[in-house]
């Protein structure tokens, strides 16, 4: 939930300081990408940029953050919001990825942000103020994202009391960063004296107030402190005197002098509000039980005393920062008991009034860890479902003694951490929670404490599964049948969402032992098949399935192939049954029935059911592009490498890592083999790095192929031996296969090479293994692929033009293209189909089916 009142610009008084210089160097920022405000406490950062804000002549979306905004849903939502502010149509696309939790908004919230700005028809500024408070590493990496991308009608003014934790280096060497220092912020002498003169009632001298000046090295809040503290002085030149030492000194110094002199009921009734970060007179009554607190408020307002409205109707206020520091420390210094209730009525208070969040920030703070437990328990789907960073810091701080017999609690716990990626952490606490829940036996009913133990087995399986321990895993699927034979209620969590490379459902993509899948799988195929409400059984089958296939065992891969797509209950898990339909298609185009491959995939497109349409569908329509590729539609592949938004040059993830496997197969037969050839070899290093083995053969594959097409057969030949190497200890067939006819080249040319003349890394069982894929590719009587992607695009209109019976000059003109251009296609046509002459190149582009 956005507190607005973070929204707001601040108000700023009208008897402020002018500070033209200022202003005009915040305008310069309006040329910029972005402007930072770097200065400690007390330099008017937050008072300049109001100023700025309100005389400015565009929008302005602005940001008061907090320690709580350390969250990247938090932070991102609050810029969005903050820009709605200005322009109420605002952001939806990127609204609805923040909505689904981090796994969504790490990889396309910023990229939506940026498509919605770019829309935008006028100038826009963006203010993020105390940025200071900001650590989270990927809400840095993201913001650096965005303003290397920040369309020139965007500015962004952010204000810290640091440097910040991204580079800007870029940023200034292209004259795209406006930097305002803590040098730039200090009052000049003569604003030192306007200060003096137009804003207090103090009579001082010029060198009175050269000697404030020169102490306080122009420090702003000094300033101020040192006015309301020579106000009660009986000898101004004496306290004068008195200001010496640095900065941080002068502020202890100032600030006791200024709390010393004020009543003893306003001192307690700051002491007792410090503790809140926004204050009412409502939320203030209810801390301190004044029903004055207004009248406190207001009192606050006059003496000019570090407090600051955050609306124009001051309805809401907060404590200067280092004012609220100041308070805090005296209030840790009085009754621990006062302090403690301090924050009970803060949190009862902000808790009546919808504001959880900051309540449990009270509870926390006060020791109130029952009452927490109970706000987490209240709020437990919305804090799961937002994979909220909140949910584990307060988690974390709240003793395991007060949570122990909730199991539920500890098991979203357990959910939201392996959402967010952190399973180190979440196996460490699934591994307690065993021995824990253990022993709530007889403390719970029978009933819970069942569904209790099946939950944490089931989370102790998916944690072995994780591990690549499948014997394990195994075993802990065995308990949860024990105990909760109908499954775990966990196991359909973010059924909607999309997550990319997902070990949860495509289990291949994690597992690189095929054998030990292969025994871990038909256990539990056999086990599941007759339980009709149990939809994680779709990714048993899809990945048992996908195994079959790639041993080659096709009837067997389509009986569990239809026995998934029979079930009703995984249809609406989009992630499971995307997995299923995926692997369907490719068996049916293995055995020959083309249409019926298709058809599964266009089906798919009509049955989704998700907010994240969109991402699925990238997904499918990969799918269909390389499809397309293999029943020879190769401009319908095109199509789409033309508009799928992906580019050779993005930064690979392994988020994306398949769409990006497709992309760069139709990039190759599309002709673009080098470009083709550079995203193969980062995808190539990605997959290394994450032990992803089924999915990194494939890519070496289809480097080995690329690279023959361009006729570098000893590279080719390198790649496919280090494939071989790989893919023969699990059996993998179907990915050599599947490349069709240019694969059963590289293969013979491998057999007959290494035979004769062996290199260092050639092993007797590697050839065994390539006579084996070559008996495959003869036993199979039904053809695997078409071979339009033997030759490129290019090369494929050359035949075409052959065909027609054109002479190489008219083809030249046909194409745009040099007579020598043409002669050296023809001359690859020919090495690729290994003829010598116009005649035999076209017999055998028949018999491939190129033509």
């Amino acid at each position: 939930m956005i507190v607005r009142t973070k929204l707001y610009i601040p108000y700023v008084r009208h008897d402020v300081v002018g500070r033209p210089r200022l202003i005009r160097k915040l305008h310069e920022g309006m040329q910029v990408k972005l402007t930072h405000v770097s200065a400690q406490a007390g330099y008017g950062k937050t008072t300049m940029l109001s100023e700025w804000a309100k005389q400015c002549d565009v929008p302005v979306a602005w940001v008061s953050l907090d320690k709580r905004d350390n969250d990247y849903i938090q932070f991102w939502s609050g810029v969005t919001a903050s820009i709605q502010e200005t322009v109420p149509s605002f952001g939806e696309a990127i609204c609805s990825f923040l909505e689904r939790g981090l796994w969504a908004s790490l990889e396309h919230a910023i990229p939506a942000l940026l498509n919605d700005l770019d829309q935008l028809t006028s100038k826009l500024a963006i203010v993020l103020d105390d940025y200071q408070f900001i650590e989270n590493s990927g809400i840095h990496d993201s913001l650096t994202y965005l303003l290397e991308r920040l369309p020139s009608h965007v500015h962004l003014f952010i204000a810290s009391r640091n440097e910040l934790a991204i580079p800007t280096a870029r940023l200034m060497a292209t004259g795209q960063l406006n930097q305002i220092t803590m040098q730039d912020m200090r009052f000049l002498l003569d604003e030192g004296q306007a200060f003096f003169r137009d804003t207090t009632d103090l009579e001082l001298t010029t060198e009175q107030v050269a000697e404030l000046h020169h102490q306080t090295e122009g420090w702003i809040s000094g300033l101020e402190l040192a006015a309301i503290s020579l106000k009660q002085s009986a000898n101004i030149a004496e306290s004068i005197y008195q200001f010496n030492g640095r900065q941080h000194h002068i502020s202890d110094y100032l600030l006791e002098e200024v709390f010393s002199h004020l009543s003893e009921d306003m001192r307690s009734f700051l002491v007792d509000t410090s503790i809140l970060s926004r204050l009412n007179h409502s939320l203030c009554q209810a801390v301190t039980g004044r029903q004055d607190s207004q009248r406190y408020l207001e009192r606050l307002e006059q003496l000019n005393l570090f407090i600051i409205p955050l609306d124009d109707q001051r309805n809401w206020y907060r404590y200067h920062h280092l004012f609220s520091d100041f308070l805090q420390r005296m209030g840790a210094r009085t009754d621990t008991n006062n302090w403690v209730q301090a924050h009970r009525n803060a949190a009862d208070w902000l808790e009546r009034n919808g504001l959880d969040e900051d309540a449990m920030e009270h509870y926390l703070a006060g020791s109130h860890y029952e009452d927490a437990v109970r706000l987490i328990e209240k709020n437990l789907d919305m804090l799961v479902q937002s994979e909220s960073i909140a949910f584990i810091r307060w988690m974390s701080a709240i003793p395991e003694l007060f949570f122990a017999e909730k199991p539920m609690v500890e098991l979203f716990y357990i959910t939201v951490m392996s959402g967010i990626g952190n399973h180190e952490a979440a196996s460490l606490r699934i591994e307690k929670a065993r021995v824990r829940f253990q022993a709530l036996k007889g403390k719970l009913i029978e009933a819970e404490w069942k569904q209790a133990m099946g939950n944490i087995y089931f989370f102790s399986a998916v944690d072995s599964f994780l591990k690549k321990d499948l014997v394990k895993a195994s075993e802990y699927y065995e308990r949860v049948e024990h105990y909760m034979p109908e499954g775990s209620v966990f196991q359909t969590m973010w059924r909607y969402q999309y997550v990319g490379y997902d070990p949860f459902t495509d289990y291949l993509a994690h597992i690189n032992d095929l054998h030990a899948a292969d025994v871990f799988l038909s256990r539990w195929v056999a086990a599941l098949e007759h339980k009709t409400q149990y939809p994680l059984a779709g990714t048993f089958f899809a990945a048992y399935s996908k195994l079959l296939y790639e041993w080659n065992r096709l009837e067997e891969a389509e009986r569990y192939a239809n026995l998934a797509l029979g079930r009703k209950d995984i249809r609406p898990y989009v992630r499971i049954f995307i997995q299923v339909v995926t692997s369907a298609s490719w068996i049916q185009q293995a055995l020959g029935n083309p249409d019926k491959a298709s058809e599964l995939l266009s089906d798919l497109e009509s049955q989704l059911d998700s907010p994240e349409y969109q991402l699925f569908m990238l997904k499918i329509e990969a799918e269909q592009a390389c499809l397309a590729l293999r029943q020879g539609a190769t401009e319908e592949a095109l199509v789409w490498l033309r508009g799928c938004g992906l580019a050779h040059t993005d930064e690979v993830s392994l988020h994306h890592a398949l769409e990006y496997m497709a992309y760069a197969r139709v990039l190759a037969a599309s002709g673009q083999l080098e470009d083709a050839l550079d995203l193969l070899g980062r995808l190539n290093q990605l997959l290394r790095k994450e032990d992803c083995l089924r999915d990194r053969i494939k890519v070496l594959i289809m480097q080995s192929v690329t690279l023959q097409h361009l006729g570098r057969t000893a590279d080719a030949l390198e790649k496919l031996e280090t494939a071989l190497q790989l893919g023969g200890p699990e059996g993998y067939a179907r990915s050599f296969v599947d490349e069709g006819v240019v694969m059963t080249e590289l293969l013979s040319t491998y057999l007959k090479t290494r035979s004769a003349k062996p290199v260092r890394n050639t092993t007797r069982d590697t050839l065994v293994y390539v006579r084996q894929l070559l008996q495959v590719f003869q036993a199979s009587s039904v053809p695997q692929i078409s071979h339009t992607n033997l030759l490129t695009e290019q090369e494929t209109k050359i035949v075409q033009l052959i065909a027609d019976g054109l002479p190489n000059k008219e083809i030249a003109i046909r194409l745009n293209i040099t007579g020598e251009t043409v002669k050296s296609h023809i001359k690859n046509v020919y090495r690729k189909l290994e003829v010598n002459n116009r005649v035999r190149a076209l017999q055998r582009s028949r018999e491939l089916r190129i033509l």
